[in-house]
Protein backbone atom coordinates (compact mmCIF):
# COMPACT_ATOMS: atom_id res chain seq x y z
CA UNK A 1 0.00 0.00 0.00
CA UNK A 2 1.24 3.60 -1.04
CA UNK A 3 -0.06 7.01 0.17
CA UNK A 4 1.07 9.97 -0.90
CA UNK A 5 1.52 12.79 2.24
CA UNK A 6 1.48 16.34 1.23
CA UNK A 7 3.25 18.84 3.56
CA UNK A 8 4.92 15.57 4.84
CA UNK A 9 8.80 17.15 6.03
CA UNK A 10 6.29 19.34 7.98
CA UNK A 11 6.14 18.64 12.24
CA UNK A 12 2.50 16.83 12.13
CA UNK A 13 3.07 15.55 8.78
CA UNK A 14 6.89 14.05 9.73
CA UNK A 15 5.14 12.03 12.16
CA UNK A 16 2.30 10.68 10.09
CA UNK A 17 4.99 9.68 7.69
CA UNK A 18 7.06 7.81 10.37
CA UNK A 19 3.99 6.05 11.84
CA UNK A 20 2.85 5.06 8.39
CA UNK A 21 6.17 3.24 7.94
CA UNK A 22 6.17 1.60 11.06
CA UNK A 23 2.67 -0.14 10.15
CA UNK A 24 4.40 -1.39 6.93
CA UNK A 25 2.48 1.62 4.97
CA UNK A 26 4.84 3.32 2.32
CA UNK A 27 4.72 6.85 1.88
CA UNK A 28 5.71 9.05 -1.09
CA UNK A 29 6.19 12.99 0.24
CA UNK A 30 5.18 15.84 -1.81
CA UNK A 31 6.73 19.22 -0.15
CA UNK A 32 8.04 22.54 -1.34
CA UNK A 33 10.06 22.73 2.01
CA UNK A 34 8.88 26.09 2.86
CA UNK A 35 8.47 25.20 6.54
CA UNK A 36 8.95 21.65 6.34
CA UNK A 37 12.72 20.09 6.58
CA UNK A 38 13.89 17.08 4.47
CA UNK A 39 16.22 15.77 7.97
CA UNK A 40 12.87 14.98 9.40
CA UNK A 41 11.69 12.03 6.85
CA UNK A 42 12.86 8.68 7.90
CA UNK A 43 15.55 6.60 5.42
CA UNK A 44 14.67 5.70 1.77
CA UNK A 45 11.39 7.57 1.76
CA UNK A 46 11.23 9.73 -1.51
CA UNK A 47 10.70 13.14 -1.08
CA UNK A 48 9.53 15.29 -4.12
CA UNK A 49 9.81 19.07 -3.91
CA UNK A 50 6.77 20.83 -5.49
CA UNK A 51 4.56 22.59 -5.12
CA UNK A 52 1.57 21.27 -4.33
CA UNK A 53 -1.00 24.32 -6.11
CA UNK A 54 0.75 23.07 -9.33
CA UNK A 55 -1.67 21.16 -11.26
CA UNK A 56 0.13 19.61 -14.09
CA UNK A 57 2.86 18.95 -11.46
CA UNK A 58 0.42 17.30 -8.95
CA UNK A 59 -1.31 15.16 -11.95
CA UNK A 60 2.13 13.84 -13.36
CA UNK A 61 3.21 12.73 -9.51
CA UNK A 62 -0.12 10.95 -9.01
CA UNK A 63 0.18 9.07 -12.17
CA UNK A 64 4.05 8.28 -11.87
CA UNK A 65 4.22 7.33 -8.16
CA UNK A 66 -0.03 5.79 -8.54
CA UNK A 67 -1.23 6.06 -4.67
CA UNK A 68 -3.73 4.09 -3.14
CA UNK A 69 -4.86 7.14 -1.48
CA UNK A 70 -3.17 10.86 -0.26
CA UNK A 71 -2.89 12.22 2.72
CA UNK A 72 -3.21 16.01 2.47
CA UNK A 73 -1.44 18.46 5.11
CA UNK A 74 0.14 21.10 3.47
CA UNK A 75 -1.15 24.20 4.57
CA UNK A 76 -0.47 27.61 6.04
CA UNK A 77 -1.82 27.51 9.88
CA UNK A 78 -0.72 30.42 12.05
CA UNK A 79 -4.32 32.00 12.96
CA UNK A 80 -2.88 35.48 13.51
CA UNK A 81 -0.99 35.74 10.07
CA UNK A 82 -4.70 34.23 8.75
CA UNK A 83 -5.81 37.44 9.86
CA UNK A 84 -3.87 39.82 8.77
CA UNK A 85 -3.17 38.07 5.19
CA UNK A 86 -6.29 36.24 4.55
CA UNK A 87 -5.95 36.46 0.96
CA UNK A 88 -2.63 34.85 1.29
CA UNK A 89 -4.43 31.86 2.98
CA UNK A 90 -7.26 31.29 0.53
CA UNK A 91 -5.11 31.15 -2.22
CA UNK A 92 -2.64 28.60 -0.25
CA UNK A 93 -4.98 26.48 1.30
CA UNK A 94 -7.53 26.45 -1.05
CA UNK A 95 -5.40 26.18 -4.06
CA UNK A 96 -3.68 23.54 -2.79
CA UNK A 97 -6.03 21.06 -1.93
CA UNK A 98 -7.98 21.99 -5.27
CA UNK A 99 -5.30 21.01 -6.90
CA UNK A 100 -5.04 17.75 -4.80
CA UNK A 101 -8.24 17.20 -5.70
CA UNK A 102 -8.00 17.31 -9.39
CA UNK A 103 -5.44 15.34 -9.37
CA UNK A 104 -6.94 12.47 -7.35
CA UNK A 105 -9.87 12.67 -10.00
CA UNK A 106 -8.08 12.72 -13.11
CA UNK A 107 -6.25 9.39 -11.83
CA UNK A 108 -9.15 7.48 -10.03
CA UNK A 109 -7.42 7.72 -6.60
CA UNK A 110 -9.64 5.76 -4.16
CA UNK A 111 -8.86 7.85 -1.07
CA UNK A 112 -8.22 11.50 0.66
CA UNK A 113 -7.47 11.95 4.33
CA UNK A 114 -7.29 15.67 4.64
CA UNK A 115 -6.21 17.94 7.55
CA UNK A 116 -8.41 19.51 9.23
CA UNK A 117 -8.53 21.89 12.41
CA UNK A 118 -10.96 22.39 15.75
CA UNK A 119 -10.97 26.28 14.12
CA UNK A 120 -13.74 25.58 12.21
CA UNK A 121 -16.14 25.48 15.50
CA UNK A 122 -15.02 28.75 16.59
CA UNK A 123 -15.97 29.25 20.16
CA UNK A 124 -18.66 25.93 20.31
CA UNK A 125 -21.83 26.95 22.50
CA UNK A 126 -20.88 24.04 24.54
CA UNK A 127 -18.18 21.57 25.67
CA UNK A 128 -16.93 18.68 24.88
CA UNK A 129 -17.98 19.78 20.48
CA UNK A 130 -19.03 17.10 18.34
CA UNK A 131 -18.75 16.77 14.49
CA UNK A 132 -22.19 17.83 14.45
CA UNK A 133 -22.14 20.75 16.80
CA UNK A 134 -22.09 24.08 14.54
CA UNK A 135 -19.37 25.31 12.74
CA UNK A 136 -18.40 29.21 12.68
CA UNK A 137 -14.91 29.58 12.63
CA UNK A 138 -13.72 33.33 13.71
CA UNK A 139 -10.60 33.97 11.45
CA UNK A 140 -9.63 33.30 8.10
CA UNK A 141 -7.34 29.87 9.05
CA UNK A 142 -10.81 28.60 10.02
CA UNK A 143 -12.57 29.37 7.29
CA UNK A 144 -10.20 27.87 4.65
CA UNK A 145 -10.66 24.13 6.32
CA UNK A 146 -14.03 24.54 6.73
CA UNK A 147 -14.15 24.97 2.69
CA UNK A 148 -11.77 22.75 2.30
CA UNK A 149 -14.17 20.27 3.91
CA UNK A 150 -16.71 21.72 1.47
CA UNK A 151 -14.56 21.03 -1.21
CA UNK A 152 -13.90 17.75 -0.60
CA UNK A 153 -17.20 16.54 0.12
CA UNK A 154 -18.39 17.76 -3.36
CA UNK A 155 -15.76 16.34 -5.27
CA UNK A 156 -15.78 13.01 -3.98
CA UNK A 157 -19.69 12.94 -4.49
CA UNK A 158 -18.72 13.65 -8.42
CA UNK A 159 -15.34 11.36 -8.74
CA UNK A 160 -16.72 8.49 -6.19
CA UNK A 161 -13.83 8.68 -3.97
CA UNK A 162 -13.75 7.62 0.26
CA UNK A 163 -12.41 10.45 2.30
CA UNK A 164 -12.13 11.32 5.94
CA UNK A 165 -11.75 15.00 7.18
CA UNK A 166 -9.68 15.16 10.31
CA UNK A 167 -9.83 17.84 12.91
CA UNK A 168 -6.96 18.13 14.70
CA UNK A 169 -7.20 19.90 18.54
CA UNK A 170 -4.08 21.32 19.53
CA UNK A 171 -1.24 19.32 18.56
CA UNK A 172 2.09 19.13 20.46
CA UNK A 173 5.36 17.60 21.86
CA UNK A 174 7.66 15.49 19.83
CA UNK A 175 8.13 11.84 19.18
CA UNK A 176 11.96 12.64 18.70
CA UNK A 177 14.12 15.31 18.16
CA UNK A 178 14.95 15.58 14.92
CA UNK A 179 10.75 15.55 14.39
CA UNK A 180 10.41 18.53 16.92
CA UNK A 181 8.12 21.61 16.23
CA UNK A 182 10.04 24.85 15.11
CA UNK A 183 6.45 26.86 14.99
CA UNK A 184 6.68 30.49 15.72
CA UNK A 185 3.38 30.82 17.47
CA UNK A 186 2.65 27.22 18.86
CA UNK A 187 2.05 27.39 22.50
CA UNK A 188 4.63 24.93 24.08
CA UNK A 189 7.40 26.24 21.75
CA UNK A 190 6.37 29.46 22.79
CA UNK A 191 7.14 28.81 26.80
CA UNK A 192 9.92 26.60 26.34
CA UNK A 193 11.65 29.69 24.01
CA UNK A 194 11.12 32.16 26.57
CA UNK A 195 11.87 29.54 29.95
CA UNK A 196 15.55 28.83 27.44
CA UNK A 197 15.93 32.60 27.41
CA UNK A 198 15.24 33.20 30.69
CA UNK A 199 12.28 35.93 30.07
CA UNK A 200 8.77 35.67 31.28
CA UNK A 201 6.41 33.87 28.77
CA UNK A 202 3.49 35.78 27.35
CA UNK A 203 -0.38 35.24 27.73
CA UNK A 204 -2.03 37.05 25.20
CA UNK A 205 -5.31 37.58 27.04
CA UNK A 206 -6.39 36.97 31.02
CA UNK A 207 -9.98 38.24 30.41
CA UNK A 208 -11.82 35.06 28.92
CA UNK A 209 -14.84 33.84 29.95
CA UNK A 210 -12.89 30.25 31.44
CA UNK A 211 -11.68 29.37 34.99
CA UNK A 212 -9.04 31.29 34.94
CA UNK A 213 -9.24 34.23 32.65
CA UNK A 214 -7.11 32.58 29.97
CA UNK A 215 -7.85 30.29 27.11
CA UNK A 216 -8.59 26.86 27.25
CA UNK A 217 -7.64 24.14 24.66
CA UNK A 218 -7.35 20.51 24.06
CA UNK A 219 -3.64 19.83 23.65
CA UNK A 220 -2.73 16.15 22.25
CA UNK A 221 0.23 14.51 21.21
CA UNK A 222 1.82 14.47 17.89
CA UNK A 223 2.00 10.96 18.06
CA UNK A 224 -1.38 10.26 19.16
CA UNK A 225 -2.28 12.35 16.27
CA UNK A 226 -0.02 10.17 13.99
CA UNK A 227 -1.39 7.45 14.90
CA UNK A 228 -5.46 8.36 14.01
CA UNK A 229 -4.07 8.55 10.33
CA UNK A 230 -2.69 5.52 9.99
CA UNK A 231 -5.84 4.48 11.40
CA UNK A 232 -8.04 6.68 9.53
CA UNK A 233 -6.19 5.45 6.01
CA UNK A 234 -6.13 1.90 6.87
CA UNK A 235 -9.78 1.96 7.38
CA UNK A 236 -10.16 4.66 4.29
CA UNK A 237 -8.21 1.57 1.81
CA UNK A 238 -10.45 -1.47 3.30
CA UNK A 239 -13.68 0.53 3.05
CA UNK A 240 -14.62 0.50 6.86
CA UNK A 241 -15.17 4.18 6.29
CA UNK A 242 -16.13 6.18 3.38
CA UNK A 243 -17.12 9.81 4.27
CA UNK A 244 -16.39 11.03 7.62
CA UNK A 245 -15.71 13.77 9.54
CA UNK A 246 -13.56 13.23 12.78
CA UNK A 247 -12.19 15.13 16.06
CA UNK A 248 -8.67 14.15 17.57
CA UNK A 249 -8.03 15.62 20.59
CA UNK A 250 -8.03 14.02 23.96
CA UNK A 251 -11.37 15.24 25.48
CA UNK A 252 -9.98 17.71 28.20
CA UNK A 253 -8.99 20.94 28.33
CA UNK A 254 -6.21 22.85 29.62
CA UNK A 255 -5.74 26.72 30.04
CA UNK A 256 -2.69 28.73 28.81
CA UNK A 257 -1.69 29.53 32.95
CA UNK A 258 -1.90 25.21 33.31
CA UNK A 259 0.15 24.76 30.28
CA UNK A 260 2.90 27.51 31.93
CA UNK A 261 2.61 25.44 34.75
CA UNK A 262 2.99 22.14 32.77
CA UNK A 263 6.61 23.33 31.43
CA UNK A 264 7.38 24.53 34.93
CA UNK A 265 6.67 21.08 36.26
CA UNK A 266 8.49 19.38 33.51
CA UNK A 267 11.95 22.11 33.54
CA UNK A 268 11.73 21.68 37.68
CA UNK A 269 11.52 25.49 37.65
CA UNK A 270 8.47 28.12 37.54
CA UNK A 271 8.18 29.69 34.09
CA UNK A 272 7.04 33.26 34.92
CA UNK A 273 4.75 35.26 32.86
CA UNK A 274 3.28 38.27 31.30
CA UNK A 275 -0.25 39.06 30.10
CA UNK A 276 -0.85 40.96 26.89
CA UNK A 277 -3.85 41.75 24.81
CA UNK A 278 -6.08 39.03 23.21
CA UNK A 279 -4.99 37.79 19.88
CA UNK A 280 -7.62 38.65 17.09
CA UNK A 281 -9.36 35.79 16.13
CA UNK A 282 -8.42 33.38 19.09
CA UNK A 283 -11.65 31.64 20.80
CA UNK A 284 -12.30 31.12 24.43
CA UNK A 285 -12.14 27.33 24.83
CA UNK A 286 -12.49 24.69 22.39
CA UNK A 287 -12.41 21.08 23.53
CA UNK A 288 -13.02 18.13 21.84
CA UNK A 289 -15.18 15.04 22.16
CA UNK A 290 -13.05 12.46 20.50
CA UNK A 291 -16.09 9.74 21.28
CA UNK A 292 -17.03 9.46 17.13
CA UNK A 293 -13.02 8.34 16.36
CA UNK A 294 -12.80 6.12 19.29
CA UNK A 295 -16.65 4.24 18.19
CA UNK A 296 -15.35 4.06 14.30
CA UNK A 297 -11.71 3.12 14.37
CA UNK A 298 -11.04 2.22 18.18
CA UNK A 299 -8.37 5.35 18.64
CA UNK A 300 -8.20 7.20 21.45
CA UNK A 301 -5.18 9.24 22.89
CA UNK A 302 -2.78 7.90 25.01
CA UNK A 303 -0.49 10.62 26.41
CA UNK A 304 -1.80 12.96 28.87
CA UNK A 305 -0.77 16.55 29.46
CA UNK A 306 2.71 16.22 30.89
CA UNK A 307 3.37 13.67 28.82
CA UNK A 308 3.07 16.21 26.18
CA UNK A 309 5.09 18.47 27.56
CA UNK A 310 8.02 16.20 28.89
CA UNK A 311 8.48 15.39 25.26
CA UNK A 312 9.00 18.75 24.02
CA UNK A 313 10.77 20.33 26.75
CA UNK A 314 13.08 17.12 26.71
CA UNK A 315 13.94 17.60 22.90
CA UNK A 316 16.35 20.70 21.97
CA UNK A 317 14.63 23.86 22.69
CA UNK A 318 13.22 25.08 19.45
CA UNK A 319 14.33 28.19 17.29
CA UNK A 320 12.79 31.24 16.43
CA UNK A 321 12.25 30.30 13.32
CA UNK A 322 9.01 29.08 11.53
CA UNK A 323 9.78 25.43 10.30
Amino acid sequence: MRWLVTGGAGYIGAHVVTALGESGVESVVVDDLSTGRAARLPLGVPLVRADVRDSTTMRDLFRRHQPDGVIHLAARKDVAESTAHPLRYYQDNLDGLRSVLAAVAATGTRSVLFSSSAAVYGTPAGSPVTELDRTAPENAYGRTKLIGEWMLRDAAASAGFGWTALRYFNVAGAGAPNLRDHGGTNLVPRLLRAAAAGIPATVYGDDYPTPDGTAVRDYIHVEDVAGAHVKAALALHHRQIHDEVLNVGRGEGASVLQMIDAVGRALQRPLPFAVAPRRAGDPAAVVASPARIEDLLGWRARHDLDEIVRSAATTPVPETQAA
